[in-house]
């Protein structure tokens, strides 16, 4: 059974997202998507100052099985990235919700509202 914590909001797409005290929004990938995966080898992640669109590829997550890409929950700008995760990936193995990908600005008026609670999101992956 996959660990879901319940302060975090989570997409179909399995990235969780957490609100900063700033207003910006943390992005990873879920204890479930990284169980699916197997051994994650490499991310690509978008650039800081990137604009980005809710529910568009913002990049790429590599394991030993699969490649699949990241999206993005909300529209905004990219305005922080994970450097350590990309050079240390397996980490997303060993604690998915301590390893953040990247951080968004939302744009003004961009809607969270498509994004699940845990009890939604653990509905959708059936546990």
């Amino acid at each position: 059974m996959s660990h879901v914590p319940t302060d975090l909001r989570y997409t179909d797409d399995h990235e969780w997202i957490r609100t900063e005290a700033d207003g910006s929004l943390t992005v990873g990938i879920t204890d479930h998507a990284q169980k699916t995966l197997g051994d994650i080898v490499f991310f690509e992640l978008p650039e800081v100052g990137k604009k980005v669109e809710a529910g568009r590829p913002v990049g790429t997550v590599e394991s030993v099985k699969a490649a699949s890409e990241l999206y993005t929950p909300v529209t905004g700008e990219v305005v922080q990235v994970n450097q350590e995760v990309v050079d240390s990936p397996e980490d997303v193995n060993e604690d998915p919700y301590g390893t953040w990908l990247f951080r968004i600005k939302a744009k003004s008026g961009a809607s969270s509202n498509g994004l699940l609670d845990a009890k939604a999101y653990q509905a959708l992956i059936g546990e």
